[in-house]
């Protein structure tokens, strides 16, 4: 099926920006994850410590770092320390969705399976117009099992066309991920549900968005667009299991989780079934009998998940490339023109009182506001106006830091980007953007060939 967007008229913009019209360039900006930025630009850029990490710091990272790699097995077994695994799954460790600490791919060249580091999110839509877990499924589908459990099922993807236009006539072809859930092994999914697609994202620099202070974010929430430019984010406040209370959600693709510790116990608990004393229980629904037969407890301890937080609390970020190229620069320009900052916060200075000493006091260019934004009806989970992850909605998704985004295909071999990996190309990405995102994407659309590829190449070189 293909379903053509033929742009209506529009004017073709040569930008024309004063300095005037955006913050000076900092050559601070040429080390985004502060004095601890890696230098590093190989196939391992994502793999690094923070520059200075050391002595104890530097073991409790060697220590996480084997654990995060590590391939998680049944119980019983003779590796006490990395048994565990499932019933039900998703993946045997956290590298397989994040290989090289990296971007999962998520989506196929063609119409076919997913790939393993694209998973789902189930939420049932109720009459009163909340949400709940499956009651079949759970919360996340899980497609692969133990021995003696079945896994939940298969995703599969197709691909419609979506055509569109410049302003100068240049044309472009999105392809939209149609997804569907095969070979069920628990009964149908049925009609009320919302499933949420959401790919392992890149693993650098957490521990420094983790510092940032909490108002510093926040002192961007404008839910009410009282300034009138048409962006309004929102705070997710969500349950930390830690302070058993509503805290400002920062991480995942919705913003769901508080802190490290608890995003890194809740992956390890529905991605590859292993319990912690945070999420003690497996996902194992009424109907799952071959699963709940083969629940087990206690399969990290709190000391190793520990161990294993500092290790993505310590991972560098890589230094900028071709920070001073004309290009890069002239981009730079043209991404504060057509309001990318609005959203796309450029920096912050994390706290003096971060958890270790190369966290502290750092100037950093994580490019994000890490709030939730409308993003239009095309990347939504659902059309309805649901809450299907705490305060989060179905159309509303957290704005993703930008640093590192132009390393992805070194490292990875893939340049596809979103939530699920649809856009095959930074440019895709941008054409994907709607919501309180559409008067960007409007003004890119407007922008000349060479204006498009200098905005292009700056996004690259973060």
């Amino acid at each position: 099926m293909t379903k053509s967007f033929i742009l209506g008229s529009l004017l073709l913009t040569t930008l024309n920006v004063s300095a005037g019209d955006i913050p000076a360039l900092s050559h601070l900006e040429e080390f985004p994850g502060g004095s601890g930025t890696t230098s590093d630009l190989s196939v391992q850029a994502f793999s690094h410590p923070l520059s200075g990490t050391r002595g104890k710091d530097r073991r409790e990272f060697v220590v996480g770092n084997s654990f995060f790699q590590s391939v998680w097995v049944m119980s019983p077994a003779s590796t006490l320390l990395r048994d565990g695994l499932g019933p039900q799954y998703n993946a045997v460790s956290c590298s397989a969705c994040h290989f090289k600490d990296g971007r999962g791919r998520g989506l196929p060249d063609s119409d076919g399976l997913v790939d393993i580091s694209l998973l789902f999110r189930l939420r049932v839509k109720n009459a009163d117009g909340s949400v709940s877990e499956h009651p079949h499924y759970g919360g996340q589908f899980q497609p692969q099992g133990i021995d003696g459990v079945q896994g939940e099922g298969q995703v599969y993807v197709n691909f419609e066309d979506i055509k569109g236009q410049y302003a100068d006539g240049s044309s472009y072809t999105l392809k939209k991920p149609n997804y569907t859930f095969m070979q069920l092994h628990y009964g149908k999914l049925g009609d009320d549900v919302i499933a949420s697609p959401r790919v392992g994202p890149q693993m650098i620099g957490l521990g420094l968005i983790e510092s940032i202070r909490a108002e510093d974010i926040l002192m961007k929430v404008d839910e009410d667009d009282r300034d009138g430019d048409g962006i309004s984010g929102r705070a997710n406040w969500v349950h930390s299991v830690v302070e058993n209370k509503k805290v400002l959600g920062r991480f995942g693709w919705k913003a769901g989780k508080p802190s490290l510790l608890e995003q890194n116990a809740a992956a390890f608990n529905g991605d590859i079934g292993i319990t912690s004393p945070l999420f003690p229980n497996e996902e194992c629904t009424i109907v799952q009998r071959d699963c709940q037969n083969n629940m087990t407890s206690d399969d990290i301890s709190m000391e190793l998940l520990e161990k294993v937080t500092s290790y993505t609390q310590l991972l560098s970020v890589p230094k900028r490339r071709h920070f001073n190229s004309s290009a890069v620069v002239a981009g730079r320009k043209v991404f504060h023109q057509i309001s990318c900052q609005s959203c796309h916060t450029p920096s912050y200075k994390t706290s003096s009182d971060a958890p270790f000493d190369v966290l502290r006091d750092q100037m950093i260019y994580p490019y994000s506001d890490f709030l939730l934004h409308d993003m239009g009806d095309l990347l939504a989970d659902d059309k309805g106006q649901y809450k299907n992850e705490e305060e989060a909605m179905a159309r509303e998704w957290r704005t993703p830091p930008l640093w590192g985004i132009g390393m992805i295909e070194t490292v990875n071999g893939h340049t596809r980007l979103l939530h699920d990996g649809r856009a095959r190309s930074i440019e895709e990405a941008i054409l994907w953007h709607d919501g309180e995102a559409k008067g960007s994407k409007d003004k890119f659309l407007k922008l000349s060939k060479v204006d498009r590829e200098n905005l292009i190449e700056f996004l690259k070189s973060l």
